[in-house]
């Protein structure tokens, strides 16, 4: 994203999500089964569908069972139900979280944004969303994660503080999509980026010591350029 002014950057928010939104509602008001489909009412996919999942079996009801055979497998519309949710759910953390990197990449345009981090904003709820997804209710799966985890360590230095909130707030969205509840994580990515936007408007928290911060990060930065 090119620099942008403060004003263009809310401007561009406020449409996005006001498209966004209407969408989503289209959607429901032409048919309130897509519900089913969608991240906003709890793991609907598998609740309506009367799952039933444990630590070590799933259970469904009877009628879902494909009774032609012996073995009683899934039928064609659970599995494109399933599939259909899942889809649905790891597109709209990524529809979720495009404002929050236009966001990033505005405000931290003057000091050189990473293209990879910018990624990994994108990147990081798809993640944490399967994650949530594959735990569920298991409390062994939980800490076959953890340890899994602690056996990878991640080195990420990060020049910023707010480098670090983006990253939590990423977390955020992967959680409350896994959850089925990616009502919250909309609505709080739009406080979120409107508030970071406004905040960058106003100059809030100004002081010398980081002007004088930026202003040499980004004479480093031109300066590596031009070599």
């Amino acid at each position: 994203m090119h620099n942008i002014t403060p004003g263009q950057l809310i401007t561009r928010l406020v449409v996005y999500y006001a498209i966004l939104l209407s969408v989503i509602a289209a959607l429901l008001l032409a048919n309130s089964e897509t519900l089913l489909y969608m991240p906003f009412s709890g793991n609907d996919a598998h609740d309506r569908k009367d799952f039933e999942v444990t630590e070590t079996s799933v259970r469904l009801p009877r009628e879902l069972l494909d009774t032609s055979t012996a073995s009683g497998s899934i039928t064609p519309e659970v599995f494109f139900t399933s599939i259909l949710f899942l889809t649905s759910t790891l597109i709209t953390t990524i529809l979720v979280m495009i404002p929050v990197t236009w966001t990033y990449t505005a405000t931290r345009f003057d000091a050189g944004p990473s293209k990879a981090f910018v990624r990994a904003l994108i990147l990081l709820p798809i993640a944490a969303t399967a994650v949530v997804l594959l735990i569920q209710n298991s409390l062994a799966l939980a800490f076959g994660l953890a340890a899994l985890v602690a056996a990878v360590r991640f080195r990420v230095s990060l020049p910023e503080a707010i480098d670090g909130i983006y990253i939590f707030v990423a977390i955020c969205v992967g959680l409350a999509a896994g959850v089925g509840f990616m009502g919250v994580a909309l609505v709080m990515t739009l406080i979120f980026t409107l508030t970071n936007a406004v905040l960058w408007l106003i100059d809030y928290g100004r002081n010398p010591i980081d002007d004088a911060r930026h202003d040499a990060a980004a004479a480093k930065l031109a300066k590596r350029l031009r070599e």
